[in-house]
């Protein structure tokens, strides 16, 4: 039987490839005299000779191309890895011809065109990842195989004249100092978030008169701003540095880590303290009654039934807080928090796009790879026949 001409192609890949060739008309990469000038958009095609140029072109188009199919899940993912490595291609073309005598000073960065491309290439993946529809271990695989070879990328060199590499190569140690007190703030806060949170949930879980109490407080704290919260830390723990006893030889001020770790702790309560009542009060009736029946006691019920049951929802309420935070500890550096905040103000400040690039950058990277993480455990926690329904 054949299959009509409109149903053979995937509506999300004919808009993927319309705006994609729409992407290929942009400019692609810009030169500019230095890092803080605005810089000359050059399209893919102008950037260095045909012959260098066409092979990360034809991997481009072509991979559009291959996104259009419906039935063919596997080949659409094939189209979109091909037309990411042409992008690839094409910067490592484009950066040093773009350069090549243009002055010291210089800077190439992507333009408009290639984060364009990018984003429909990363959906044209999504998609075909949603068809194909892989359980957590392939998904485990495909995500380690990603960060590897994103990993790869960078460490080969082959994008080290790209404006935002030149930023990290003059700040290294900058880097991987923020980098470590990012992943402390997002972490760390979730942590201890956790510590206070799941008996918190449990506690209200049992006793409504505590839920009635507690979540109302917990929902008004997620109403607050996060610059606002911030600067609540700020006179309360300056207070507590100047008064406490060995508060401030520990780190504890009005401005620095504390704010800024404290702030994102009260920010977490919610989603893990909700998201352990709503996980406990998932458990099925039949089975409370099942584990009663058997003799159990309310604390061997609450490990032996209602957690293992709930923890898909426990677990879907980290996922919550880790993304949150992780993007929430940008505003850090505001306050002297440290972390990838710190380049997005001052690049700010400097009006030095690629700088801020190189806090944003990471910072998205990060919460993306944590999100897809979690969707993974949060999978693999499910009952078996949950997992195939779904």
């Amino acid at each position: 039987m054949r299959v009509p001409w409109h149903r053979a192609f995937s509506a999300p890949g004919v808009l993927f490839a319309g705006l994609g060739f729409a992407a290929l008309l942009a400019p692609f990469m810009t030169i500019a005299a230095n890092r803080i000038v605005a810089g000359d958009g050059i399209r893919a095609w102008d950037m260095a000779p045909d012959y260098a140029t066409w092979p990360g072109l034809a991997a481009v188009l072509v991979g559009l191309l291959l996104g259009l199919p419906e039935r063919l899940a596997l080949v659409r993912l094939g189209g979109a890895v091909q037309g990411l490595c042409g992008l690839v291609l094409l910067l490592s073309i484009g950066g040093p011809a773009l350069l090549e005598g243009a002055g010291t000073n210089a800077r190439v960065s992507p333009a408009l065109g290639f984060w364009c491309l990018l984003g429909i290439f990363l959906l044209l993946v999504a998609d075909a990842l949603v068809r194909m529809a892989p359980g957590p271990p392939a998904r485990a695989g495909l995500l380690a195989l990603a960060v590897g070879a994103l990993a790869a990328v960078l460490g080969s060199g082959v994008l080290s004249d790209l404006s935002v590499l030149q930023e990290y190569a003059s700040r290294r140690e900058a880097f991987l100092a923020a980098a470590w007190r990012h992943l402390g703030l997002a972490f760390g806060s979730l942590a201890l978030a956790a510590v206070i949170g799941f008996p918190l949930g449990i506690l209200c879980h049992r006793a409504a008169n505590l839920r009635a109490a507690t979540l109302p407080v917990l929902s008004f704290l997620q109403t607050i701003p996060s610059l606002a919260m911030f600067g609540l830390m700020i006179p309360v723990l300056s207070w507590v540095g100047r008064t406490v006893p060995g508060a401030e030889a520990a780190g504890i001020a009005g401005i620095g880590f504390a704010p800024a770790f404290l702030a994102l702790v009260l920010y977490a309560l919610l989603p893990i303290v909700g998201n352990t009542v709503a996980g406990l009060a998932a458990t099925p009736p039949a089975a409370r009654e099942a584990a009663r029946g058997m003799g159990m006691t309310p604390g061997q019920r609450l490990w032996r039934v209602e957690l293992p049951l709930g923890l898909p929802v426990i677990l879907t309420g980290l996922r919550i807080v880790l993304v949150q935070n992780i993007g929430l500890a940008v505003i850090a550096g505001l306050i002297g928090g440290g972390g990838f905040g710190t380049f997005v103000f001052q690049g700010l400040n400097q009006t030095a796009t690629d700088l801020i690039l190189l806090g944003a950058l990471p910072t998205v990277a990060l919460a993306l790879t944590a999100a897809l993480f979690m969707d993974i455990l949060v999978d693999l926690t499910r009952p078996a026949q949950e997992a195939r329904h779904d």
